[in-house]
């Protein structure tokens, strides 16, 4: 009953210092070692190798490191074989962290702040409260909503947008493609969140960007698939946004001389916002891979139809 890990190899020996201390019982391999590959039952994988069914006949689940799984070709993955997105707490409590720190940064105008004193500019700009600027969520998962619930304590008013209705106490919510425009249109700060699909895929364009309040602030820690590059430095250059803090990009990382190294209105951060912590991380495994082996339900498996 090997588990075989795939992906950062620095964290995957912690992750196997971790197995040995509280699954001293289970095979647990390190990519590329994978030992015989008939006996590799469980897959842990940022991207899962090629042709996975032909090279471990016996797999029977497979966990992403991540809370997403945009980067699962789903038609390669057995479909007989559950995928898990990962649920320990210690994305959840790092995306919160980020999530408030960037949402601050933006309502307090850091991003203008850190342009000024590159130009050595000592200027105050206008003082907004809390209570003025209204924050919007896209994506009401888990994250969202615990992001949502951190940021009630700011005083924000709150909104948040899903594809599926939500009901969150303090929070007005909308659902489905027609309320999109009515949710943006109320929103000062628009965070990303959502999962990246075939249908979330460029989501924010110059479309959206237009139906914001003008100078609205954008914060994206769903995927860099969702923004559409140009629209959005054309939308900073216009007036139409006034700042964004980015923590993803596509491709990542982001090659030189890419214009959102320097932009002036951009605040770019290397996809850190939400990390697996591997002690709570190992946990969840185990706990998962227990309750497979009792044929009980499995918490974050993956709906492929909707692609998260």
């Amino acid at each position: 009953m090997t588990v075989l890990y795939k992906a950062n190899l620095v964290r995957g020996a912690e992750w196997a210092r971790l197995f040995a201390q509280r699954a001293p019982d289970v095979p647990f391999r390190l990519w590329p070692d994978i030992g015989d590959p008939a006996d590799v039952r469980y897959l842990v994988a940022w991207v899962p190798p090629d042709d996975i069914a032909r090279s471990f006949p016996n797999l029977e689940l497979v966990f992403s490191v991540g809370a997403g799984v945009d980067q699962f070709d789903f038609t390669k993955l057995p479909p007989h074989v559950p995928l898990v997105r990962m649920m320990e707490p210690g994305i959840t409590d790092r995306m919160v962290e980020y999530a408030c720190m960037s949402v601050l940064a933006l309502h307090r105008d850091l991003v203008q702040f850190i342009g000024q004193q590159r130009e050595q500019v000592w200027r105050e700009l206008p003082a907004i409260y809390a209570s003025e600027r209204r924050v919007g969520v896209m994506g009401l998962g888990l994250l969202g909503q615990a992001v949502l619930d951190r940021l009630k304590s700011f005083g924000f008013p709150l909104a948040g947008w899903n594809r599926s209705p939500r009901s969150i106490d303090g929070v007005t919510c909308y659902a489905g493609a027609d309320a999109l425009a009515d949710f943006v249109g109320q929103t000062d700060i628009l965070v990303c969140l959502l999962p990246l699909t075939s249908e979330t895929r460029g989501i924010l364009d110059a479309n959206l960007f237009a139906r914001l309040p003008r100078g609205a602030r954008l914060l994206n820690v769903g995927r860099g698939g969702h923004l559409v590059e140009a629209d959005l430095i054309a939308a900073l250059d216009s007036g139409a946004l006034s700042a964004a803090v980015l923590d993803v990009a596509e491709p990542e990382p982001l090659p030189a001389g890419h214009p959102f190294w320097s932009h002036p209105r951009i605040l770019l951060t290397p996809h850190i916002a939400s990390t697996t912590k591997p002690e709570t991380a190992v946990d969840y495994v185990l706990d998962t891979i227990a309750r497979h082996r009792r044929g009980e339900a499995l918490p974050g498996l993956v709906d492929r139809r909707r692609g998260y």
